[in-house]
């Protein structure tokens, strides 16, 4: 079954992820989703950011790339580099591939943008299919 994401489509998702991720759109009531293939965590490519996964993103005007690491909404800490995929940023980088640049719109309305430059680490990479 398709998940739906507030960016551009051509995502992929484990199935974990959108198992997770369903249960949370329903909590947090998050809409307006577009379309994602989701495969068996056994099987994503190892350049898929997924959960847990640590990236380097490059955003313009910037001086060089800074870590991150999507997670879930109660481990979100921004400021030490843990971002939250349901904040804006974290919807629209997850199920992205190296070398994509996500877009996203602050809560201040602004447009953003960043590009994966690094996957640093991905938990099905490291035979991790539960986290």
């Amino acid at each position: 079954m398709p998940f739906f994401f507030a960016t551009p489509s051509g995502r992929t998702l484990t199935e974990l992820d959108h198992a997770r991720l369903s249960h949370l759109i329903d909590v947090h009531r998050v809409s307006h989703w577009q379309r994602a293939d989701v495969v068996p965590s056994r099987q994503v490519a190892p350049d898929v950011v997924t959960l847990y996964s640590l990236i380097e993103v490059q955003r313009p005007g910037q001086p060089g790339p800074h870590k991150l690491a999507l997670c879930y909404p109660d481990d979100a800490e921004p400021e030490q580099g843990f971002v939250s995929v349901l904040s804006p940023m974290g919807m629209a980088l997850l199920g992205l591939r190296l070398g994509d640049t996500a877009r996203w719109r602050e809560p201040s309305g602004e447009a953003s943008q960043a590009t994966i430059v690094a996957m640093l680490f991905q938990p099905e990479s490291s035979g991790d299919y539960s986290t």
